[in-house]
C-alpha cells in the first residue's frame, strides 16, 4: 500500500552532514545568545531544542544513530569548549573548566532532556513510519 509522502518520509542527509551542521548550529545559537546577553541562557536552551528536532527531521533512516546519540555529545561538547574559553558564561569566573561545564549542564537539563527525547521520539515515530511491513509481519507471527 502506499502512502503520500509527509514530514516522517522527508530526510534524506547524510549522519555526517547533520552532525556537521548540528554543530555549526549550536555554535551559531551560543555567539547569538552572547551577542544579546550576559551568558548562555533561554535563547540557547531554545534553539538547543528546536535543533535536535529539525536533525532527527532531516537525517536519513540509515544514520539514525548518529543523531540519536547527537544532543547530549552536542551540549557537552560545546560546553567544554565554553569552560576552555570562556567559563565565567556557564559558571562563576573563579571556577574550573570542569565545574563550569557541570554548571553548564545542570543549569541546561531541561533543554537537554527535552531536546534527547523530542529527538529519541521523532526517530522512533520516523522508524515506525517507514517500517509498517516489519509492524505487520511481527503481528501476524504472535
Amino acid at each position: 500500500m502506499s502512502h503520500a509522502p509527509t514530514l516522517w518520509d522527508e530526510g534524506r542527509q547524510p549522519g555526517r552532514e547533520v552532525v556537521a551542521l548540528g554543530v555549526a548550529a549550536t555554535l551559531t545559537a551560543v555567539v547569538l545568545d552572547l551577542l544579546v546577553g550576559t551568558g548562555i541562557g533561554l535563547f540557547f536552551d531554545l534553539c538547543f531544542v528546536a535543533l535536535c528536532v529539525a536533525l532527527a527531521l532531516s537525517v536519513r533512516p540509515a544514520d539514525f544513530f548518529s543523531v540519536g546519540v547527537l544532543p547530549p555529545l552536542l551540549m557537552v561538547g560545546v560546553f567544554v569548549l565554553l569552560g576552555i574559553s570562556r567559563r565565567d558564561v556557564l559558571g562563576h569566573p573563579e571556577d574550573g573548566t570542569v565545574q563550569a561545564v557541570i554548571t553548564g549542564l545542570s543549569e541546561h537539563s531541561v533543554a537537554l532532556v527535552v531536546g534527547y527525547l523530542l529527538c529519541l521520539a521523532v526517530l522512533f515515530i520516523r522508524q515506525r513510519r517507514l517500517s509498517p511491513a516489519d509492524e505487520t509481519r511481527s503481528t501476524s507471527l504472535g
